[in-house]
């Protein structure tokens, strides 16, 4: 993970920093993910194979298990604020939110925010992330860790801050009950194709 700190002075072919999210609309589509935190831009790689397919099975999962009226969405774009811009691996949304928002997501729009760790960003999504989707208010949040077998830790809001997380080890079922029922062994997201 590379950050580029607002220093006020030209960092990119972007100009000054900080940054905006109109300024994020100019970069060119190089397979980066670009997001930003309080104006600083943070520059990720494409993801590898393996986290796709923790992403997939994850979206998978949860496409079979959720309530009518939910769908998960993959890699949507998240506006907080003007300097504040998030790519989440996963959400849950409305799914009349699907036919109604065009470029870039609301955090009110969002029931459940996922990330899945890699090198590059599991301190960001440990620490940062958590931080700033509780400040955006959304109920609940997830972050896969798949070098820890995987585990699954689940975050949900409590005022403007999420209580510490429920940890689900692979190869015992977490039944979770917010932002709805579900229960799947943290196992499943790396195992071979079904």
């Amino acid at each position: 993970m590379a950050t580029i700190e607002p220093t006020g002075q030209p960092a990119t072919p972007l100009g000054n920093a900080p940054f905006t999210v109109d300024d994020l609309l100019e970069l060119p589509d190089d397979g980066n993910r670009y997001e930003l935190f309080n104006g600083s831009l943070l520059v990720s790689p494409a993801p590898t194979p393996p986290h796709q397919r923790v992403i997939y099975r994850l979206q998978r999962i949860l496409d079979d298990a959720l309530p009518p009226g939910l769908e998960p969405l993959s890699t949507v774009n998240l506006r907080v604020t003007a300097r504040d811009f998030y790519i989440p691996d996963l959400v849950v949304v409305r799914e009349e939110m699907t036919e109604e928002v065009d470029l870039m997501f609301s955090p009110h729009h969002i029931l459940l925010a996922v990330e899945v760790g890699s090198p590059s960003t599991t301190k960001r999504d440990e620490m940062l992330k958590v931080a700033a989707y509780a400040e955006a208010g959304i109920p609940c949040y997830w972050r896969v860790e798949p070098g820890e077998g995987p585990t699954l830790y689940v975050y949900e809001l409590k005022g403007t801050r999420y209580d510490p997380p429920s940890v689900h080890k692979a190869g015992t079922p977490a039944s979770l009950t917010a932002p709805f029922r579900i229960t799947f062994d943290p196992a499943a997201l790396v195992s071979g194709r079904r």
